[in-house]
Parts: C-alpha cells; sequence; structure tokens
C-alpha cells in the first residue's frame, strides 16, 4: 500500500535547504505572478529572498483569502482531558519524566467543562490529550465523543495516532477533524527530540494522514512544531504532504497550523528561532501556495501578533485557552503543557475581530452548509 513515506524518501533535507536558500529575487516575483503556484514557488515565497517583498506577499495573500473564504473567522477552544503521557519528548510539559502531577478527566469533568465551554460561547471543540494508551485509548475517545454528542457542532481531536479502523469507529461517533503534527521532518532531529515513546517512531507517524484519508475523515490538520529545526525546511515538507494528501484524498479538507515552541516546565530552547516577520511570510506563502487550506493561528502568539496576522491569511482563531485538563472549571491550577501567550477571553477576540472588518464564526459554517 503507497503512502506519504514513498515521496518523502525522495527528497534530500540539505538539497532542498540548499535549493531554498538559492532562490532569487526574480524567483520570487515570478511566483507572486504565477496564478497556480508550484512547489518551486513555495520555495521561493519561503526564501531569506522573499523576505524583501513581504508587503507584497502580505496584500496577495490578504487579498487571496478574502476572496476564498469571505470576511469570517472561525473561533474555537481546545479542551485538554488528560496530561498522561507514556511519552518522553523534550519539547513539552507532559513528557513521562517530567515529576507532575497527572490527571485524565472523569465522564463528570469531561461534562463539566463541556459545560463551561459553552457558556463561553463555542461551538466548536479540540478535545486534546497527551499520549497514554492504557489510559487514554480508544475506548476514553469512544465515551468522551458519546458524552458531547449534540453540545458541539464540531468535535476535533488532537491525540495519539490510531489505528485506521480506529479512525473509522470515532467517525461514526461524529468525530469531524484530526489534528497531527508531525513535529519535524528532520529525521535525526525527531529521534533527538522523541527518544522514548510510541512516538518515537517516526514513519508510524508519518503514516498517520494517510490512515485518516483512508478512514475518511472530513478534515485533517498539519503542521510542524516550528523551532526544533530549520522552518524553512520543515515547511516545505508540510507543503508537499498537504499536496500529496490533497490529491489522493481529495474529498478531506484540510487546515494548518504553525505552533511555535512555548516555554513548559522544564523548557527547551528553540533551535532556530523564528521572527514574527518570518511567521507572516509563513502564512503568506502557505495561502499563495494553496487557496483552499484553511489556516489557523493559536494563543500560543502575542496579542500584538494575532491582531494583525489574522487579516493576512489566517481562518481560525484558538481563543481563551487553557491547556491543562480541567483548566476551564474542573482543576485551573493543574500542569499546562505550554505557556500561552494571548491571554484574552473569547469575548474580547470576538471584540477584536469585529474590531478588524471580520466575522467571528462560533459555529462550525463549513459543516453547516454540508447539512443544507
Amino acid at each position: 500500500m503507497s503512502s506519504f513515506k514513498d515521496l518523502f524518501d525522495q527528497y534530500s533535507w540539505k538539497e532542498l535547504k540548499e535549493e531554498i536558500c538559492s532562490k532569487s529575487e526574480n524567483d520570487v516575483i515570478a511566483a507572486l505572478n504565477n496564478r497556480k503556484p508550484s512547489l518551486d514557488d513555495f520555495k521561493a515565497l519561503v526564501s531569506p529572498a522573499a523576505s524583501a517583498f513581504l508587503e507584497d506577499i502580505a496584500q496577495l495573500s490578504q487579498k487571496l483569502t478574502r476572496q476564498r473564504f469571505g470576511d469570517s473567522i472561525q473561533m474555537f477552544a481546545p479542551m485538554y482531558l488528560s496530561n498522561e503521557c507514556q511519552n518522553i519528548c523534550t519539547y513539552c510539559g507532559f513528557s513521562l519524566g517530567n515529576k507532575i502531577k497527572r490527571k485524565t478527566l472523569l465522564p463528570s469533568e469531561i461534562m463539566q467543562e463541556a459545560e463551561t465551554i459553552t457558556r463561553l460561547g463555542f461551538r466548536h471543540v479540540l478535545l486534546v490529550t497527551g499520549e497514554a494508551n492504557h489510559t487514554v485509548a480508544i475506548d476514553y475517545f469512544k465515551e468522551a465523543l458519546k458524552l458531547l454528542k449534540g453540545r458541539f457542532d464540531n468535535v476535533s481531536m488532537e491525540v495519539q495516532p490510531l489505528e485506521e479502523e480506529e479512525y473509522r469507529e470515532l467517525i461514526e461517533l461524529g468525530l469531524h477533524s484530526v489534528l497531527v503534527y508531525q513535529e519535524t521532518y528532520h529525521q535525526e532531529d525527531y529521534k533527538k527530540h522523541h527518544p522514548k515513546g510510541k512516538k518515537s517512531n517516526f514513519y508510524y507517524r508519518l503514516d498517520t494522514p494517510d490512515r485518516l484519508g483512508r478512514a475518511g475523515i472530513h478534515k485533517m490538520g498539519l503542521g510542524a512544531l516550528i523551532g526544533l529545526e530549520d522552518w524553512r525546511i520543515d515547511s516545505f515538507f508540510v507543503a508537499l504532504h498537504l499536496q500529496y494528501l490533497e490529491r489522493t484524498y481529495w474529498q478531506t479538507k484540510y487546515t494548518i497550523s504553525f505552533p511555535r515552541l512555548r516555554p513548559f516546565s522544564g523548557g527547551l530552547e528553540p533551535k532556530v528561532a523564528m521572527s514574527d516577520r518570518e511567521l507572516v511570510q509563513l502564512i503568506c506563502a502557505y495561502r499563495i501556495f494553496n487557496q483552499e487550506v484553511e489556516l489557523s493561528l493559536s494563543t500560543r502568539e502575542s496579542e500584538m501578533f494575532r491582531n494583525h496576522a489574522m487579516k493576512l491569511g489566517v481562518t481560525s482563531m484558538s481563543a481563551g485557552s487553557k491547556t491543562n485538563p480541567g483548566g476551564y472549571s474542573v482543576d485551573p491550577q493543574s500542569l499546562e503543557q505550554f505557556e500561552i501567550s494571548d491571554e484574552r477571553t473569547p469575548q474580547q477576540i470576538a471584540e477584536m475581530i469585529k474590531n478588524n472588518g471580520y466575522q467571528p464564526v462560533w459555529k462550525d459554517w463549513d459543516l453547516s452548509l454540508n447539512h443544507v
């Protein structure tokens, strides 16, 4: 059975880096003028040479986003169900080696969190857990979906990679979207950051979107954790992965996130720092490369950055996020997975969106249209 691995193995990290760094200003201009940008154009748009064209890139990205998505910005909230984890990951507060209080929400606590989140106005929730197969596995996820059925218009998940048949079971229970980030596509550095646990299997994680596509998921999310390796090369692989998936599983919709490494207890300094200007460049490069993909911006970023970047290509934003199990109502003091930066309330975020000439959407408009 073919998978993205077959395509991925044809590429060299070193050669890609040389190609991207060798792009000229003429290559950037050509990419901006190409009505159907290629992967080679994407290389130009994320290259150092493109920094001189940031205003042009941003204006084009804003125009393309308005044409495709109008003035809507979808809002969602992450609901952390558990911080138990069997993996060792150098960048995560939930890592197995961290001496923290572990917590997995009980059914009654899941309902309590859901009630609080719906009172905030959200109709779109993202369920998040650590990767602990002995406690938060398929049966736990099935129970959570059953409990939340009817409370939210859209339930997404960001949990450990599962088998194709397990995804099918969850989809039948109403699972709408799954987010699974490769973290980094650099195999050697991936090993350094994931020395123990199921997550240490690079190719098993790489094949997860294929299993999701075969299972018939409505939407899946891709991305790399910016800071673990060279963001330009990792971002190219995300674009390559996206193009492959769209051609292979054309009925599925796609979203991309671009989380920058944030502090946590025990912290890891980024190997490669990314400036705000570079993150704007990346957001806009994705939009110009692919006018259909949704782009999501989390509360990892600052108020000021989110206020400005929102207008340049983003289609969804988290708000009022709590990155600890039970953080909204059950156990606000439990350890966070990482520190958030934008601490405004959901209502404040909605007001900011309106003040910028956009409409905050609490309900999943895409799902609603599919049921017309």
